[in-house]
């Protein structure tokens, strides 16, 4: 991945954030952070580009809302973009807030990208060791972007740079500091581009050196993402986006699955978010276009 794919991958996550902090109601997860990240100019040509795009996602609202700018960004934003990467932020930030109260002392993210939880919780500078794992080029954009803005990270976070879709290194992250304590992984928008196995495998390295009580929360599709269309097709143009992009979506799994592939490495389920929970969760009585998105399930699993 090269550094403007990895730089572009996390500014639209980042867009999607600001976009829901800064004009959607109710909140369903705050990041009002994500908006310092952004330049204007990029906030207006990813909304630019989105907004051409409407033709490949829908010909019949792109008809219906012609020449309505707002409208047609805030279709796409909602319908497309956000739906997942706001529920399962909300979810895993709920789980960790509840691990740090029963003592946890180090959060591993990995694929951080523009994550801002470091930033908007420092009350956890001298409680919690944050390691944010991800490509070197999206730390170096971080960095650069978080001086032009003048945003300091706390000293509890440390930046470990590892394609860790390739090859896990616990060396890596010993070397920043990481200790054999209990350890709070988040795994978020990455199995649905691994094979089954490379999931299992990553897996089985996070969990190999940690203790009984450590956890993780990850999302994942289930056994209906290649042949469901989902609203408007949204579920069939993520697959389409994710190809053409040249990161096609690789793996999909039922629950039985995913349970016995979680097992193989002594992890059980703690919690599982179906599509309909995590609409009942965080998308009950909106009056806008959220909702969830329907193959796409979220996991808490714990270290027997």
């Amino acid at each position: 991945m090269n550094k403007g794919e990895s730089s572009l991958t996390s500014l639209i996550s980042a867009f999607s954030r600001a976009y829901h902090s800064q004009f959607d109601t109710p909140i369903i997860f705050d990041d009002y952070l994500a908006k310092e990240l952004i330049t204007e100019k990029e906030f207006h040509d990813i909304q630019t580009n989105m907004v051409q795009g409407i033709q490949f996602f829908n010909k019949e609202i792109a008809e219906d809302l012609n020449g309505n700018t707002e409208e047609l960004l805030k279709w796409i934003v909602q319908t497309q973009l956000s739906p997942t990467p706001l529920a399962r932020a909300a979810f895993c930030e709920k789980v960790l807030q509840n691990e740090v109260l029963l003592g946890l002392q180090q959060y591993v993210i990995l694929g951080a990208g523009l994550d801002t939880f470091s930033l908007r919780h420092p009350e956890l500078e001298n409680m919690l060791k944050i390691f944010e794992i991800d490509h070197p080029a999206t730390q170096e954009f971080k960095k650069n972007r978080l001086e032009e803005v003048n945003l300091k990270l706390p000293s509890n976070v440390h930046f470990v740079s590892m394609d860790f879709t390739k090859k896990f290194s616990y060396q890596n992250l010993m070397n920043s500091g990481f200790d054999n304590k209990k350890t709070f992984f988040s795994l978020l928008g990455v199995s649905y581009y691994l094979t089954k196995e490379e999931t299992s495998s990553l897996i089985d390295h996070l969990f190999a050196n940690v203790p009984t009580g450590s956890s993780i929360v990850l999302d994942y599709a289930d056994e209906k993402l290649f042949k469901e269309k989902g609203i408007s097709n949204r579920v069939d143009n993520m697959v389409k986006m994710a190809a053409a992009s040249g990161e096609p979506m690789k793996s999909c799994f039922t629950y039985k699955e995913m349970e016995k592939m979680l097992k193989k490495s002594d992890l059980l389920i703690y919690e599982h978010l179906s599509p309909d929970k995590i609409n009942e969760l965080y998308f009950n009585n909106r009056k806008d276009y959220l909702t969830a998105f329907e193959t796409i399930h979220y996991v808490h699993a714990v270290k027997n």
